[in-house]
């Protein structure tokens, strides 16, 4: 069936208006503080990079972190996470997860077809590769925190509310919420910020205590930039503060600087 000329020029112009309208850009980073209970256990990073993949446009994010110091003698985490998302949909084409925590290894690629609604696992570490169905809007782990940011206003839910989207993750299906609980204002290195308040629910097990062991906090300006996390996990407690950041799309709202 032909598309109008007219559908075309309004597809063309929300897709160009979302663009313009979205929290992130080409060139975003982000470096976050760790705390592991009294330690000061790392340092963890967060690019994203504007690039070409199979054709289409796309950001490039990246995740890294690794404990150092003392924390590395209780807990040895090297962790690497990539996404390649659609730069207008937001739909993942590729996720990278090369994980080793405490000795718990993964290297897991997986690739999303999303004509077929199919996930493409490959786990490199077992030699092994599957198929699995997902669904028409999912998300990978990292694809979903840029997603969520572009997406959705706290003006459109409430304290107590949930946003939900359906998540790909090594080889499962899951539908992720993120509860909001409410506005409140940090202290940080950069000064006070306004911040939206949200607990994410997790898998409860090998990581954390329960299903709601960790809160994030969000600014509360066009950026939506994550400026602390804390999480109760089965080993002890973790705090992530940003620490650096260069690339922001808007100006960072800071209320009083310290």
């Amino acid at each position: 069936m032909a598309i109008s000329a007219s559908k075309a020029q309004n597809d063309n112009a929300e897709t160009t208006s979302k663009v313009e309208k979205s929290s992130f850009q080409d060139g975003e980073w982000f470096q976050f503080r760790i705390h592991y209970g009294i330690f000061n256990a790392s340092f963890a990073t967060m690019a994203l990079e504007e690039k070409q993949y199979k054709g289409k446009r796309v950001f490039h994010a990246k995740g890294y972190g690794e404990t150092t110091g003392l924390a590395r003698l209780f807990f040895k985490v090297e962790d690497r996470y990539e996404s390649y998302f659609d730069k207008y949909t937001g739909q993942p084409y590729k996720f990278i997860r090369d994980i080793d925590e405490g000795g718990h290894t993964k290297d897991i690629e997986i690739e999303f077809d999303h004509e077929s609604r199919k996930a493409l696992v490959n786990d490199k570490k077992h030699k092994r590769k599957t198929t699995h169905d997902v669904s028409e809007n999912v998300q990978d782990m990292i694809s979903a925190f840029y997603y969520l940011r572009n997406n959705y206003e706290v003006d459109d839910i409430r304290v107590g509310e949930s946003i939900e989207l359906d998540m790909f993750f090594d080889r499962e299906n899951f539908r992720f919420k993120l509860k909001y609980l409410g506005n409140e204002t940090l202290r940080t290195k950069f000064g006070k910020v306004a911040c939206l308040k949200f607990r994410p629910i997790v898998q409860a097990g090998r990581v954390f205590k329960e299903e709601e062991s960790l809160t994030l906090w969000v600014s509360n300006d066009k950026n939506k930039i994550p400026i602390r996390v804390k999480a109760d996990i089965v080993v002890g407690s973790i705090k992530a503060d940003l620490h650096n950041f260069k690339g922001l799309k808007y100006p960072f709202r800071i209320q009083v600087k310290n």
